[in-house]
């Protein structure tokens, strides 16, 4: 018997493991979006300093 022929196929070669959550083009992380306003960010930082 042929054990070589046998068993699951071999994975792709140099292919990633898994998929990054935060992955380029996904819905957290858009392709052309720009960043936030630095003003916007310390208006959300400091809302949330406040309430916690």
């Amino acid at each position: 018997m042929d054990y070589g022929k046998s068993g699951a196929a071999t994975a792709r070669k140099k292919a990633p493991r898994h998929i990054e959550h935060n992955a380029k083009g996904s819905g957290k992380n858009p392709f052309g979006e720009k960043s936030k306003p630095k003003a916007e960010l310390l208006k959300r930082l400091k809302a949330a300093a406040k309430k916690g």
